[in-house]
């Protein structure tokens, strides 16, 4: 099985920006916990800040893979491109919020990529991204 991680904007950042809200773990540590966690599963990981390279990402592994775990950070509330890319693809996607976005700013309340996902994971921290894989891991 081939999942790859996609996060977006600002999570470059984890383990050092809002610890209180993020955590202390950056993204890399806890990346090579879930490759050992998971040996059986090919695990790749994505990061940009730019909308655009979210896309062509998208489009890139969105026929190949079997799954892709998103994190759009800000542009889960703004893209209706990135919407669009996920719309585009085979490949089902997750969403996955570190925080809880409904305990959040009220603009964050609002998801534009969720119609086109297949659920979404919010406010677990990085243990999301884990039950993300068990979810599509189920027999």
């Amino acid at each position: 099985m081939k999942i790859i991680i996609i996060n977006g904007p600002n999570l470059n950042l984890l383990g050092k920006r809002e610890p209180e809200i993020y955590g202390s773990t950056s993204f890399e540590e806890y990346f090579h916990q879930l490759k050992s966690r998971f040996p059986e599963v090919e695990l790749s990981y994505y990061q940009s800040n730019v909308e655009g390279e979210l896309i062509n990402k998208i489009h890139e592994v969105g026929f190949s893979y079997d799954a892709i775990l998103l994190n759009a950070g800000g542009y889960t509330h703004t893209s209706v491109a990135l919407s669009d890319a996920i719309a585009g693809v085979k490949t089902p996607v997750l969403e996955v919020h570190i925080s809880n976005i409904y305990k959040r700013e009220e603009f964050r309340h609002k998801s534009i990529i969720s119609k086109e996902c297949v659920g979404m994971i919010s406010g677990l921290g990085l243990k999301g991204y884990e039950l993300g894989i068990l979810y599509f891991l189920k027999p």
